[in-house]
């Protein structure tokens, strides 16, 4: 089955759990409405490409990885765009969970969406329980503290904020666990995987710099020139246009650099060069084209 398909059938089994009767409705209308329709599923892709690549003995393993992490991403979705953070009006071209549904179902959807990202693990042990609890692992670090995504949003309210571990943090966490959580899910020693993950994922946020800078709100689906009204470091603010094309093109090639040798080496590398095109906005494709 199509990668795509996996996820997003895996996405609505998931939510469809956490729907049952019983459920209040506004916060079952509010989750599905914070994973549904979704972006790219950028990470979840990441993280099915690497366990094909390892040979991927345990596919419904692995697509239940990807879906716990695509939920982690739509958890800190929903609670960066909070007032209390962010406060953005629009995600994905319609109104911010907080907006649709008001501040405390999108506090309780977003802190839901974190516990359903384990139990849709939890659901998919199957035949090799020792790699769900190295899976948990993962998902945990990059989800909490020091160095996950909870740390990430952490670092906003500090008085003086080092760019390399924001960044790391608040988006090179999942993408790195995504890497390494295909690979565990697969059967294969996860942690030389990491470093895959954390150049796409410095790459990934160095192209959001570039979006909030040089994008309008139509394009990219959410309020732009954030990163300046708020204080927020910014890689293109920084290096100029230019300065951070480049960076994004020398992750790239650090990312392809750092797959580690699998069966499906070459194809994984093909896969990763084209998704970093699409991390970017047709309107900046066009510059490094």
């Amino acid at each position: 089955m199509e990668s795509g398909r996996r996820i997003e059938m895996a996405l609505d089994r998931a939510v469809a759990h956490a729907e049952a009767p019983g459920a209040p409705p506004l916060l079952a209308e509010a989750l599905r409405y914070a994973v549904f329709p979704g972006g790219h599923r950028i990470r979840p892709r990441l993280c099915l490409s690497v366990a094909q690549a390892c040979g991927d003995d345990d596919p419904a393993g692995s697509t239940a990885a990807a879906a716990a992490i695509e939920l982690l991403h739509c958890a800190s979705l929903v609670h960066d765009d909070l007032p209390c953070f962010d406060d953005a009006p629009m995600r994905r071209q319609k109104p911010s969970v907080h907006v649709a549904f008001g501040e405390p179902i999108a506090v309780l959807a977003g802190d839901a969406l974190i516990v359903l990202a384990f139990e849709t693990l939890a659901r998919a042990a199957g035949p090799y329980p020792g790699r769900l609890v190295r899976l948990v692992g993962l998902l945990g670090r990059a989800a909490g503290s020091p160095t996950g995504i909870a740390a990430g949003q952490a670092w906003e309210s500090e008085a003086h904020i080092s760019l390399s571990d924001y960044q790391q943090a608040k988006t090179g966490a999942l993408f790195a666990a995504a890497t390494a959580a295909g690979a565990a899910a697969a059967g294969v020693e996860a942690e030389p995987w990491r470093r895959l993950g954390e150049c796409l994922g410095e790459a990934y946020q160095v192209a959001d710099d570039l979006r909030d800078v040089a994008c309008r709100q139509e394009e990219i689906g959410k309020p732009a020139g954030r990163d300046a009204t708020l204080g927020r470091p910014n890689a293109a603010a920084l290096l100029g246009t230019g300065g951070a094309l480049d960076r994004l093109s020398r992750l790239t090639r650090e990312a392809v650099a750092a797959i580690p040798d699998c069966p499906g080496a070459a194809t994984l590398t093909a896969e990763i060069e084209a998704q970093a095109r699409l991390f970017l906005p047709a309107s900046l494709r066009a510059v490094v084209a």
